[in-house]
């Protein structure tokens, strides 16, 4: 069809059903309540049909205009996920406080079949819980650095507890959606390379990545380029999709993440589905709605479940919820 006429729409993605209504999920940060919506930038043409939006510089371009220099990942940067999928804890009791080792064990001891585990940050001792508990186990931790803003403290914590065990470690990731929630790209490119400059120190030699959700890594690829794999947050339940169809949509969405990123390994590092919430569209909370999404998300991923993070282990009862969240926000666990 020969395009006439460009119109530039911002659109906001809670009203845009091809791509994911998305905004959520500071898991770590256990004192916030968050919007879900953001605006993102659609290309039409003159009868509204969504089209490509025109040629842009490549993303090695983009980043070097917009950002720091992105560190050259070494040679064993893409990470060794076993064979079963990652899942997601959160080692925090219904009250906030932070739970204990011999908690943090009862909790793996319900965990089988996950090659590993994905935390968010540092506090509550959790690298070293979580370690002792995943270890035996035979799973790896995702490790975390929540806040950027204190990215040395929380890199200089997260060694003194792992140094001994890098071989236990499957990624560090620098920040949790925060390109999502506002913060400039610049400022979460300079904490991932100096996390990994400190991490490289110490003897770390895996991935170190940033996640945000799978838009915000489409519209800013300088965020793959700093990262050793592109780490992408996406959950179908805020597509409003089906539970039966959670698993090609997000293996469509991790495959555009990767083409924006030209071609770089994509980890969809959060999804799942909440089983009590109100609905959202088509997107209806239920165990047997959990179920379908999970069984629908391991079909999508069987030729490399490593590829993917479920979302959550158990439900985070600490967490608030409000009408962005469905009021499912705590709701999400998948063993309990």
């Amino acid at each position: 069809m020969k395009i006439t006429t460009l119109a530039l729409a911002a659109i906001s993605i809670l009203q845009l059903a091809a791509a994911q209504p998305y905004g959520k999920r500071r898991a770590h940060a256990r004192d916030l309540t968050l919007d879900k919506r953001e605006t993102v930038v659609v290309w039409v043409d003159q009868n509204g049909n969504r089209i490509d939006p025109p040629s842009a510089p490549a993303p090695e371009a983009a980043a070097a205009a917009a950002a720091p220099t992105p560190q050259a990942p070494p040679a064993n940067a893409a990470p060794d996920s076993g064979t079963g999928n990652g899942i997601v804890y959160s080692p925090y009791n219904a009250d906030n406080s932070c739970k204990s080792q011999d908690q943090v064990n009862s909790d793996f001891s319900k965990m089988t079949g996950y090659s590993f585990v994905r935390v968010y940050g540092v506090d509550c001792n959790q690298v070293s819980t979580v370690l002792n508990a995943a270890k035996p186990k035979g799973m790896k931790v995702f490790a975390g650095i929540f806040d950027i803003d204190k990215v040395d403290s929380q890199v200089q914590t997260l060694i003194a507890a792992a140094k001994s065990s890098w071989d236990s470690i499957h990624t560090v990731s620098v920040g949790n959606e925060l390109v999502n929630f506002g913060t400039p790209p610049a400022s979460v490119i300079a904490a991932v390379n100096s996390a990994r400059s400190q991490l490289r120190a110490a003897g770390y030699n895996g991935p170190v990545v940033t996640v945000d959700t799978f838009v915000a890594l489409i519209n800013h690829p300088e965020l793959c380029q700093a990262s050793d794999y592109a780490a992408a947050n996406c959950h179908a339940f805020f597509a409003g999709v089906d539970a039966s169809t959670a698993g090609s949509y997000v293996a469509e969405q991790a495959a555009a993440v990767s083409k924006a990123c030209g071609g770089k390994k994509t980890i969809i590092t959060e999804t799942g589905w909440p089983h009590q919430g109100s609905a959202n569209g088509n997107a209806i909370p239920s165990k047997s709605n959990q179920q379908s999404a999970i069984d629908s998300l391991k079909g999508s991923f069987s030729s490399d479940p490593g590829n993917i993070i479920f979302f959550t282990a158990f439900d985070d009862l600490w967490k608030n919820d409000n009408g962005a969240t469905f009021g499912a926000e705590k709701y999400y666990g998948i063993l309990g």
